[in-house]
């Protein structure tokens, strides 16, 4: 792994320090991310973006709660954003890279229009996890697999966690 990542990943680890569920998800993401990158043969930059995206994409909650109490997915899109430039900058992400994982982060939570493989790539890593966190019923799981899910690889392994 990327140093930087590497290093990403651990500030992700203390920025959910206490919340093991939120850093079991993050890390989940951040693997299925990884797994259906590779296997969608993403270039190697496109795939960067991918997993710090896939580190930071719930980086919003704790600031929607604070302020909304709640974090919904809208909430998550306006929050994370500002919460993530900083904490990239203080890894010393490069602009570009910076302004795609925000991005990324503003819209995970936005379903229509998906464009780039790292959007749909991300999309469908967390929906991957967020089925079985969730506990959703197998008819939610083939209408997720219907909906979202577009690529080769996220479909077999949709298919294959959840035996549709």
């Amino acid at each position: 792994m990327d140093a930087k990542l590497r290093k990403l990943m651990l500030a992700m680890i203390e920025y959910n320090c206490g919340d093991a569920r939120r850093i079991q998800h993050l890390l989940k993401v951040h693997t299925l991310a990884n797994l259906i990158g590779e296997e969608e043969k993403l270039d190697n930059k496109t795939l960067y973006i991918l997993e710090a995206a896939a580190l930071t994409h719930d980086i919003g909650i704790r600031n929607s709660e604070k302020k909304y109490g709640s974090c919904n997915g809208k909430q998550q899109e306006l929050e994370g954003p500002p919460e993530a430039e900083k904490l990239l900058r203080s890894i010393d992400f490069d602009g570009d890279i910076i302004e795609r994982v925000c991005w990324l982060i503003a819209h995970h939570h936005t379903y229509n229009n998906i464009e780039g493989a790292d959007y749909r790539i991300l999309v469908e890593a967390d929906f991957l996890v967020n089925l079985y966190e969730d506990g959703v019923s197998r008819e939610a799981v083939q209408t997720a697999y219907e909906r979202i899910f577009k690529t080769e690889s996220g479909r077999a392994i949709c298919c294959k966690m959840y035996a549709l």
